[in-house]
């Protein structure tokens, strides 16, 4: 089979997995990197019972990977990042600056997964302009929770790699001004919250990230976290999202396996140091209903 037409790995979510699982499938431009890659996501995943999926693209290198890329999760406080682009989007529509209250309160949601500013904030943009943006930035399948629950936002894997390839590269949704302030909140996140994606990225990549975790009564908990990398003028993009983990710990696990499987692979120098994320990893769980 053609690397560049895809290469296949057998199912990997665990003993519960059904016999049609779907498959990682990877491509690339750089010889052998897509049988690597589709390769070693398998065996960071063979076992786990968690239900995973995966988006990945390293535009340097023509690579992508996807795994359920269509299906979808409550976003928990992933969807903080595309409530921040919103206001942006927003914003530049009348050709304004974030106030001095929205500033605090996106810095806040971000850097420190705030609920309280994030619920401000989704209150004064209301589900209307939220729709509007996730129209303008191509996210069709994301649907934004109702009554208020941001939490509950249905997001895939797919969209949320349109988010941060629009956050990552110049595009006419969001002004190069907006899109340096994401990145810049984003590299903020306090040191308890920046684990998951970043996890085994090279010594001196520069590190943007958000995550969210929410256990409920079905599909146990749904632990998340998106990602964007820069070196050396050279960016790639990791969305992993999950559910059916027994435990929290489960979900980062599995998460912070495959970002090190995907780091490793896409940036193979064996001279470098590697980024370690924290031991106890934190999380603000959204309100929700049970």
């Amino acid at each position: 089979m053609a690397l560049t037409a895809g290469v296949l790995v057998p199912p990997i979510t665990g003993a519960t997995a059904a016999s049609a699982a779907p498959q990682t499938v990877c491509s690339s431009a750089q010889k052998g990197l897509a049988a690597k890659l589709t390769k070693d996501i398998g065996a960071a995943l063979k076992g786990r019972r968690t239900t995973v999926a995966i988006a990945l693209s390293d535009p340097s290198t023509k690579t992508t990977c996807t795994l359920r890329a269509d299906q979808k999760y409550d976003s928990a406080s992933v969807v903080k990042a595309t409530v921040l682009s919103t206001l942006l989007w927003d914003a530049q529509k009348s050709k304004r600056k974030l106030t001095q209250r929205e500033t605090k309160l996106a810095t806040a949601m971000i850097t420190k997964s705030d609920n309280d500013a994030t619920t401000a904030l989704w209150k004064q943009l209301g589900v209307t302009r939220v729709k509007n943006f996730l129209r303008a930035a191509g996210m069709t399948k994301t649907v934004p929770g109702s009554d208020g629950y941001w939490g509950l936002t249905q997001i895939t894997a797919r969209d949320q790699q349109r988010l941060l390839n629009l956050i990552m590269t110049k595009n006419s949704v969001l002004t190069d001004a907006s899109r340096s302030y994401v990145k810049e909140l984003m590299n903020k996140v306090v040191s308890s919250q920046r684990w998951g994606t970043p996890a085994g990225a090279p010594s001196g990549t520069k590190i943007h990230v958000k995550n969210g975790w929410l256990p409920r009564a079905t599909h146990g908990w749904r632990v998340h976290s998106i990602g964007a990398f820069s070196k050396d003028r050279k960016d790639y993009t990791i969305t992993v999202l999950s559910h059916d983990n027994r435990t929290m710990q489960d979900g980062v696990n599995a998460i912070q396996a495959v970002a090190r499987a995907i780091h490793k692979d896409l940036r193979p120098s064996t001279k470098t140091a590697r980024y370690a994320p924290t031991l106890t990893p934190q999380e603000t769980l959204p309100h929700v209903p049970r």
